[in-house]
């Protein structure tokens, strides 16, 4: 008897029906859409985050970089005069820690002990300046702003082309950026930010090797694939992979094993840079404190920490999807939910006669209150499903158009160089990155829960003004 009588009311009454399916169709819509587009803004996020610090890594240990303009960055090159005027050709390489301040290797060892860690390793940033050229007089200085402040590629050299003539020399500046990872523990460290996309990767037996792993772009620019040789200060480096950034920039130029890093830069166990990967990610909020009480003179960056310092538009879409995007949906879904149950109000009041006759026919309260309840249960459910099949088509546009957002990447005190390595400036870099509304079955569920939660809303006040109805209401609606 419930669902014929149901089922004859819903036919009979399809306009009211479905005035309020489209209701909370709308609201439920609209839940969906900036459910998806917030998603596909922590996704962009997510690929941001990437390009600064690689997969796998929760936070960094690194101690600040030395004033600028300081003697000890400033590298300095020597070259025997020739005074004849011959102009013989002459070449020097100086390789220098880049970005920040060396800690001790037992640094590593340490933060891995730490209460929250699951693993923990090191990585040397460096930067090499090769000067060559004929050269007739006795010195040669580069500049102010070694040691990561001034070098690095597209950094500032003697002129736009990196070569100076004049004054008895003529001489060519060459920069690059080589980057010391731990190769038995690939899984962290600033290759994870990249793929390799030719050759290989490090073995794990290759910690004394004299073997690297080019960036694509690098590789391109000094003509080098795999096999090739690239020799820095005097050790020639087989180059074994060529290695593509997954979006940004990469961490370096050159990879080569940790100990080859050392030797080259002449500081025997130390590191720029520990790469910190928690045991769960709601952690690492007591991890970062801990480290720092444990480890002092450091800086303990986060992912957390570098989010803050991305801005551009994805920044402020993603704020407004979580601020307006989110109390307009609470808004729309509240606003449809009143609606619903006063149209389903309403309704109830305008069968009176029937209800009432049902009920002098023997019918109990409760028993109208629940034929009530499950009209309005029905309108939720298909208003729910005319929701979801409105909110797919809005997520499906959204991905289809694929928006372009740009997230600027800002710098600032122990963030510079972010993850990814510690030189890389962070302030300047722009990255385009698309936009898209992926829907998962949690948004699914949650459009469900809605659509009945609308319906029971809409129920609830049917119900309670069905259940006021008296036999009496009936007759005196006839008369």
């Amino acid at each position: 008897m419930f669902f014929t009588y149901l089922r004859r009311e819903l036919r009979r009454r399809r306009k009211a029906a479905l005035v309020v399916a489209s209701g909370l169709a709308l609201g439920i819509a609209l839940v969906i859409v900036v459910s998806s587009v917030s998603a596909g803004m922590g996704r962009a996020q997510d690929k941001v985050l990437e390009s600064l610090y690689g997969l796998g890594t929760d936070m960094t240990v690194t101690k600040a970089a030395a004033p600028a303009g300081s003697d000890a960055q400033r590298p300095r090159f020597r070259f025997d005069a020739q005074d004849d005027g011959s102009g013989g050709e002459q070449s020097s390489d100086r390789v220098m820690v880049r970005g920040f301040q060396t800690l001790a290797g037992s640094t590593v060892g340490k933060v891995d002990a730490q209460s929250g860690v699951a693993d923990a390793v090191g990585g040397l940033s460096l930067e090499v300046v090769k000067v060559s050229g004929a050269f007739t007089r006795g010195r040669f200085e580069q500049g102010e702003g070694g040691g990561g402040q001034g070098f690095g590629r597209g950094g500032a050299q003697p002129s736009p082309q990196g070569r100076v003539e004049g004054g008895g020399a003529d001489f060519d500046v060459d920069n690059y950026s080589v980057y010391g990872t731990d190769v038995t523990k690939p899984a962290l460290g600033p290759l994870t930010s990249s793929k390799i996309t030719s050759g290989r990767s490090f073995t794990r037996s290759e910690t004394d090797a004299e073997v690297a792993v080019a960036d694509a772009a690098y590789a391109k620019e000094k003509k080098l694939k795999t096999g090739s040789t690239v020799t820095v200060k005097g050790a020639k480096f087989k180059v074994v992979g060529i290695a593509t950034a997954d979006s940004g920039d990469a961490a370096a130029d050159l990879y080569v094993p940790l100990k080859r890093a050392q030797a080259l830069a002449g500081v025997k166990d130390k590191v720029t840079t520990v790469y910190v990967k928690a045991t769960d990610s709601q952690r690492i909020g007591s991890v970062k404190s801990e480290i720092q009480k444990d480890v002092p003179g450091t800086t303990v960056t986060t992912s957390a920490d570098l989010a803050d310092t991305v801005s551009g538009s994805l920044s402020t879409a993603s704020s407004l999807a979580a601020s307006v995007g989110t109390w307009l949906s609470v808004v729309v879904l509240a606003a449809a939910f009143l609606v619903a149950g006063l149209l389903t109000s309403s309704a109830v009041s305008r069968r009176v006669r029937e209800f009432g006759t049902l009920k002098a026919l023997g019918w109990k309260s409760g028993r109208v209150t629940r034929q009530v309840v499950g009209e309005a249960v029905v309108n939720g459910l298909v208003g729910g499903a005319l929701g979801i099949a409105l909110g797919l088509a809005g997520a499906y546009a959204v991905t289809a158009v694929s928006p372009t957002l740009q997230a600027q990447l800002g710098g600032g005190e122990g963030v510079r160089g972010g993850f990814g390595g510690p030189g890389r400036e962070a302030a300047g870099r722009t990255l385009d990155v698309a936009l898209t509304a992926p829907v998962g079955l949690t948004t699914i569920a949650l459009a469900v829960g809605l659509a009945v939660a609308g319906g029971l809303i809409a129920g609830a006040f049917g119900g309670w003004r069905a259940s006021r109805l008296r036999p009496a209401d009936a007759l005196r609606r006839v008369a």
